[in-house]
């Protein structure tokens, strides 16, 4: 289990990020409209997972906003957002702030998502949602590269984001 903190406590994760050269674990959430999209329909496309705890916190709508922000000028690349809040919520925030190039989408429907990825806070106070990570996977459902953000009230890395999908 990843340990990581909140607010300098520690909390710790069901597992660990999916390593570096291994196949992405494959999932289907719950989209804006209802309807469910799967990482195998994404074949092809180079995916960035960008995962968080809820649009509700400052931290993760910034994640949003700049992995939005950072997406509109990459081809072939997808932009995922993963939370466990409702899709409604979802589809609320994109269209109050704008969000058009990225693909938001909830686990309230799932429970394996958050233990293949190791991403399920399971102590603190935030236990039972996820936990802030990164995950980029390639076209062939490769994952290149992993970032489990040590605090939680902290942004990741973008920079070292953006350099591992290009």
């Amino acid at each position: 289990m990843a340990k990581i903190t909140f607010k300098g406590n520690p909390v710790n994760t069901s597992g660990n990020l999916p390593s570096k050269g291994t196949k992405a674990p494959d999932f289907s959430l719950v989209k804006s409209d209802l309807g469910s999209l799967s990482l195998s329909e994404l074949k092809g496309k180079k995916v960035i997972l960008n995962i968080f705890p809820s649009l509700d916190t400052s931290v993760c709508a910034a994640t949003v906003r700049k992995f939005n922000q950072m997406a509109s000028g990459i081809k072939n690349v997808t932009v995922l957002g993963i939370s466990k809040d409702l899709p409604f919520a979802h589809s609320r925030f994109c269209s109050t702030e704008g969000i058009t190039n990225l693909i938001t989408l909830s686990g309230f429907r799932d429970k394996e998502f958050g233990k293949a990825y190791g991403i399920d806070y399971t102590d603190g106070p935030m236990v039972g949602l996820y936990a802030r990570g990164i995950v980029i996977i390639d076209e062939s459902g490769t994952v290149v590269y992993t970032q489990q953000v040590a605090e939680h009230t902290h942004e990741p890395d973008y920079e070292a984001a953006l350099n591992a999908v290009q």
